[in-house]
């Protein structure tokens, strides 16, 4: 199962926002800490290096473009806005046009496991089709991670 497209909100203070919903079979201890812990999110997206702290930042590296073709990607600093484990974390990515990447992910228990709920603020120039693919194949391989299957292909996802 992918996941699927994101929902469009406006946030009060006008912002455009995408939202994607995904429901984990796993507890929110283990969706938290593969979306925090260093080793885990090497599994699916990028590694940090680094003493995380709220106002602070570690050192990214994405790694995952390698299965879509891509290149490892040059370490980036990362700001942690926010940090309440194992619920809540805010980080701005900053991006080349000076435009920083704010995504907000919460973990909320849900019945069958954990929902995550993964939002990326729009910046100018950056519309819901040109991030939608992209996260909706992360997601995927946050899931294929959690449950030990294989990783996504990224030609499933990639636009036309």
């Amino acid at each position: 199962m992918t996941t699927p497209p994101a929902e469009i909100r406006t946030d009060p203070d006008g912002a455009t926002t995408a939202v994607w919903r995904r429901e984990y079979p796993d507890p929110v201890e283990d969706v938290w800490a593969a979306i925090t812990e260093s080793e885990r999110l090497g599994r699916w997206i990028g590694t940090w290096t680094g003493e995380p702290r709220v106002g602070g930042t570690v050192s990214f590296t994405l790694t995952g473009e390698v299965d879509a073709g891509g290149e490892v990607d040059e370490p980036t600093d990362v700001l942690i806005l926010a940090c309440d484990p194992p619920r809540h974390l805010v980080v701005e990515f900053p991006a080349p046009d000076e435009q920083s990447w704010h995504l907000d992910l919460t973990v909320e228990a849900h019945e069958k496991g954990a929902v995550l709920v993964f939002a990326q603020r729009l910046v100018e120039g950056v519309t819901p089709a040109d991030i939608d693919a992209g996260w909706r194949w992360y997601l995927d391989r946050l899931g294929a991670s959690l449950a030990g299957t294989p990783m996504p292909d990224w030609a499933a996802y990639a636009p036309a």
